[in-house]
């Protein structure tokens, strides 16, 4: 024997004995000149998890796969032919189940011709001990078909030894890690690292998103270097955000068993390369790849706006906001604009009467569809439109949930260069804003209309002369949040006018607490401490927030309660309220709670001669609704003048769920100027302001343009000998909240589709009412609105179509009230927050498609929550008796 023969197959020897003392299995392989049969079973399972609902779908299948080895190459490789034999497939329809539940008979699905006959057609795999190098096939075949078999394909996509990698199959390309035990091979696949084609799209903002929860595990037994069988589980949980109540589960079994004995099969083919082997065949294969092919299912029963034309004058648009009736139709409409032609969304546009359309162009902006953005740009005229509806498509493109850059594009394109009324600048600048902070949370600043948005909000504040200007110049750039903008922002919070600073000011509080550097901090000192000149109390106090929300340090904490002991009563009430609602806070996202508390501890900061200022100031916040996927909360910010005048107030509404906070509505009333009128002092060094009370408000985190109600004393008068108009409306509409769209491949090979659409109607107004004569002030912010949410899950096959829904369906409406009373002493403040009873629909659906038949299955519930008036504080109950049992008397 030759010397290099002895040393290769000791070589050799060496390897497989290594191999086996660390636990990994033989090379795998497949003998020529035999035909191995291989059992093919699948089940796939989708059900409600909420009760009562219809159970949902199950599909189930089985067939016989014959392989065989066509060629094989020195270094291993083979090429393997894989065919599809007898398959039969089977679902279990709503109707055959009985009243509790216990399964009926399964149905059997007859298969056209066609796909018995794209089902037989064989495929290849180029396989190496485990791995799948490559796949072909024909690329004209049914792409569910073709999908099905990337599934079977998949399970012979394994290795021998224990490891993490990164493999291809239907999921797409995963991490995966096996582990290795005698004949048994177990594979885990991480499906949240799977990349695939790209496709689908969801809301910014994770609270109106959809929680997804993946788990894949395959176990398989190989003997005597063959692969005797898999089993192959996977599982999907998914459901909205919030509300995992209406969440769908998915499941998914694969089992392929090898049939003993072998049997004998083809001849192998000679071929010097696996190129010359492909060329040589009679069928033309093309490589495919082994991820699955997305494919989108046909509707036949959507809403088509071509119909909806056609019977125009018969149809009513509803546009009550405040109706769910009205939310659906709007979800209805972004349905048909989506799969619109331009023509028939302009004509629409066009032929709708004046008072409907705001709502269709809320839905148009909503659908973002090219046609739909092209029949805005040639409907919209900014030189001749009412600027309410033009200020409708500037908030809708603000409050978009997922704005595009073509949607910027046409914002900046119609406020470019035209004169505009001042209202409509204001909303359209701000607008601007919202768009480039929500396209750079979606990792698309580099784009080029992103980078000519900021430079136009930057270059107007630049050439900006008038105070009113820049300070909607500021209030865009917090929409946009930006961390590059936050040195302008730095410059103008200490060096501006005082509704400049309070601007800037309020722009910074909106940056994440990772943005709020040393520099900023050193910033804020100086203004608090008023280092560099006088700055009016609500920027200071603005100013101090800052401090205390971003990872406070102890002696920040220590000047701020030491410099109360100099302030004003009104002014160190509020802020010595600031720092204990904090230790209140049971919410962890306070950053500030474990440094405060250490400092309150100390008996030379917590005592007597830091908290004996009593002011009717006042600062809270508390939980409204706590549910296992989200917590409501409330907060109330009350900063008096020494005369009892109120200065400002904010109310404050957010959302906590998924890790995130989402500021739902942030209303503020401001008056200023009031101290003259009061016969109040003023601060040495501080300006005095003009006479005027406004209100601003922020809607999703969304800063919208202020309000003013009266500007000057003349103007002051004039509105209290006309008394009181009506409320002002401070934001009216249709917002689309939840736009998801995702398409999970399973292993299998089967695609599964989620949905979610959530609309919401808002009409919130709020009034300011100052009475001199009664020495009353009143302010009341009105909150209706309707919530409609659709979730869906489809699953697609060659033999089976399935859909489970599940639509909720609410109406509220909140009354925040505030009422003060001067002629008395102490000032009387009433503060009234309640809630009407709030009616609410849950359906849930499950429909399937099988050939020629079809079922449908629905189950739902509905019920009404009673009304509420939430107790804000003992005191202010007390207040509240004496002050309305006055005003019955």
């Amino acid at each position: 024997m030759k010397p290099q023969l002895v040393w290769e197959c000791f070589c050799l020897l060496c390897f497989s004995l290594l191999r086996t003392a660390k636990g990994d299995l033989q090379l795998l392989s497949f003998q020529p000149r035999t035909l191995y049969q291989y059992r093919y079973t699948l089940d796939v399972q989708l059900h409600h998890t909420s009760t009562p609902s219809p159970w949902g779908a199950r599909l189930q299948a089985e067939t016989l796969i014959h392989l065989h080895r066509l060629w094989r190459h020195r270094g291993g490789e083979e090429l393997l032919h894989v065919q599809i034999h007898d398959l039969k497939a089977q679902h279990q329809p709503e109707e055959e189940r009985s009243q509790n539940n216990a399964e009926g008979s399964p149905v059997e699905i007859a298969l056209s011709p066609e796909a018995q006959a794209e089902l037989q057609q064989p495929v290849f795999i180029s396989w190496n001990s485990g791995k799948v190098k490559a796949f072909y096939g024909n690329e004209a075949e049914n792409i569910l078909i073709s999908n099905l078999k990337r599934g079977i394909i998949s399970l012979f996509q394994l290795q021998p030894h224990a490891g993490t990698t990164v493999e291809e199959d239907a999921s797409g390309s995963c991490q995966v890690t096996y582990t290795v035990s005698n004949h048994s091979i177990t594979k885990t696949k991480d499906l949240l690292s799977c990349s695939k084609p790209k496709s689908g799209f969801t809301s910014i903002n994770k609270i109106f998103g959809v929680e997804w929860q993946p788990s894949s595990r395959s176990q398989y037994v190989v003997k005597d270097n063959l692969l005797q069988s898999v089993l192959a589980e996977e599982s999907h949980e998914v459901a909205p955000a919030l509300r995992s109540r209406s969440g769908i589960k998915i499941s998914s079994r694969q089992r392929l068993q090898l049939v003993s004995p072998a049997m004998p099969g083809p001849a192998e083919v000679s071929g010097q390369s696996l190129k010359d082997v492909l060329a040589s065949m009679e069928a033309r294969l093309q490589p495919l790849g082994m991820a699955s092919l997305p494919f989108r299912r046909v509707c036949t029963h959507c809403p088509s706006l071509r119909a909806f034309l056609k019977a125009f004058d018969r149809q009513k648009v509803q546009t009550d906001t405040s109706k769910v009736a009205t939310t659906w139709q709007f979800q209805r409409f972004i349905q048909m604009f989506r799969s619109a032609k331009k023509r028939d969304v302009l004509q629409l546009l066009r032929r709708a009467p004046e008072e409907t359309r705001p709502f269709l162009v809320e839905a148009a902006v909503a659908t973002q569809s090219v046609a739909s953005l092209a029949a805005l740009s040639d409907f919209l005229d900014f030189s001749k439109d009412p600027k309410s509806l033009l200020e409708t498509f500037l908030y809708a493109a603000a409050f978009s949930p997922r704005p595009s850059g073509e949607l910027l594009h046409l914002v900046l394109d119609k406020l470019d260069g035209k004169q505009l009324a001042p209202e409509i600048w204001e909303t359209g600048i701000v607008a601007v804003g919202s768009l480039v902070g929500k396209l750079c949370q979606q990792n698309l600043c580099g784009l080029q209309v992103v980078e000519r948005g900021v430079e136009t909000i930057l270059r107007g504040l630049r050439g900006a002369e008038e105070e009113p200007e820049v300070v909607i110049y500021l209030l865009a750039l917090g929409n946009a949040r930006l961390p590059e903008t936050i040195p302008t922002l730095l410059d103008h919070a200490e060096d501006g006018p005082t509704a400049v600073t309070a601007a800037a000011t309020a722009a910074l509080q909106r940056f994440p607490a990772a943005h709020i550097s040393s520099k900023v901090k050193q910033a804020m000192r100086r203004i608090f401490h008023q280092k560099r000149k006088i700055y009016d109390k609500t920027c200071r106090l603005a100013a101090a927030e800052i401090l205390l929300d971003n990872h406070p340090s102890p002696m920040d904490v220590i000047n701020i309660l030491l410099a109360t002991s100099e302030m004003e009563t009104e002014m160190a009430t509020f802020l010595l309220l600031k720092v204990q609602n904090s230790l209140r806070d049971h919410h962890h996202h306070h950053l500030a709670k474990k440094v405060m508390k250490e400092i309150m501890g100390d008996p030379r900061i917590n005592n007597y001669n830091f908290f004996s200022k009593v002011g009717i100031s006042s600062s809270f916040s508390g939980p409204l609704t706590v549910t296992q996927d989200l917590t409501s909360t409330f907060g109330l910010d009350l900063l008096f003048l020494e005369g009892g005048f109120l200065r400002k107030s904010v109310s404050d509404f957010s959302l906590l769920s998924q890790g995130q906070q989402l500021r739902a509505a942030q209303v503020t009333f401001e008056a200023q100027g009031m101290e003259s009128m009061m016969g109040e002092n003023l601060s040495e060094g501080e300006e005095e302001p003009e006479l005027m009370a406004g209100m601003s408000a922020t809607f999703f985190d969304v800063q919208l343009r202020p309000i003013i109600f009266f500007q000057g004393y003349t103007d002051l008068m004039a509105k209290v000998l006309l008394s009181s108009g009506g409320p002002t409306s401070v934001v009216k509409g249709n917002l689309l909240l939840m736009d998801h769209h995702q398409v999970i491949p399973l292993q299998s090979g089967l695609q599964v589709t989620i949905k979610l659409q959530g609309g919401l109607g808002l009409d919130i107004s709020a009034d300011m009412d100052v009475s001199i004569w009664e020495q009353e002030l009143k302010t009341g912010v009105n909150a209706r609105g309707s919530l409609a949410m659709d979730f869906q899950t489809e699953l697609d096959s060659p033999f089976l179509q399935a859909t489970l829904r599940s639509q909720t369906e609410v109406e509220t409406s909140i009354h925040f009230d505030t009422k003060l009373r001067f002629s008395s002493s102490p000032v009387l403040m009433c503060l009234q927050l309640r809630e009407e009873q709030v009616p609410y629909r849950e359906v849930f659906t499950v429909s399937q498609s099988a050939g020629s038949q079809s079922s449908t299955a629905r189950k739902g519930r509905h019920g009404t929550v009673p009304g509420r008036e939430f107790a804000l504080h003992q005191t202010n109950s007390k207040v509240c008796n004496l002050l309305l049992t006055a005003e019955k008397e």
